[in-house]
């Protein structure tokens, strides 16, 4: 059995004010860089055996303070990679508000494409078939994966048979760690949304 540890990336400046997506030059804020600190001493706790993470900058800074915390060096895996928003990135969320394409991507997650960017459909088919390389790659023990808040729910929502459309209705917090067991009998989530303190 492979346990894969699900990290979202830590905090930004911009976070719940603009939709970055995969903007270059976002970095973790100072209180980002804490949270990164605790999440990777956490981790410290567990037995890693890999760290990969997107390759946008958050995720790699935040991914940087757990491989120092773990001792496994981080390496980039692009399925990992934030949602491409397409038209949408570096709005802000009040701009976002006034586009009735933003309104039908919230409420039907499952049929709506980003305008030029991608659907959650990909999305989550991208980050399954990151879970399903690594379980092979590493039979057992736990590997992290940072990532982005909606990938990591629609990874969750993969193993919870749940449709895409609810993936609002649970958190994935910053710097949090959600837990899923996969093998070859599928997968199945251990937790979600747990922030270290």
């Amino acid at each position: 059995m492979t346990t894969i540890l699900l990290v979202r990336h830590a905090t930004h400046d911009r976070l719940s004010r603009m939709l970055v997506g995969r903007m270059p030059g976002v970095g973790l804020s100072g209180e980002g860089r804490e949270q990164a600190g605790r999440t990777g001493a956490a981790l410290s706790r567990e037995s890693v055996r890999a760290v990969l993470t997107s390759p946008v900058q958050r995720a790699v800074e935040t991914a940087g303070s757990i491989a120092v915390a773990t001792g496994c060096p981080a390496s980039v895996r692009d399925g990992l990679a934030e949602i491409d928003f397409g038209e949408w990135t570096g709005r802000s969320f009040a701009e976002l508000e006034a586009d009735p394409r933003w309104a039908r991507w919230n409420e039907m997650r499952g049929e709506a494409r980003v305008p030029g960017g991608e659907s959650m459909a990909e999305v989550q088919g991208r980050i399954v078939a990151v879970i399903d390389a690594i379980q092979q790659e590493h039979a057992d023990g736990n590997v992290v994966l940072v990532s982005h808040g909606d990938v990591i729910k629609a990874a969750l929502a993969h193993y919870l048979g749940l449709s895409l459309d609810c993936i609002l209705r649970f958190d994935v917090s910053p710097a949090s760690i959600s837990r899923i067991a996969v093998g070859p009998w599928g997968g199945r989530v251990l937790n979600i949304n747990e922030v270290p303190g």
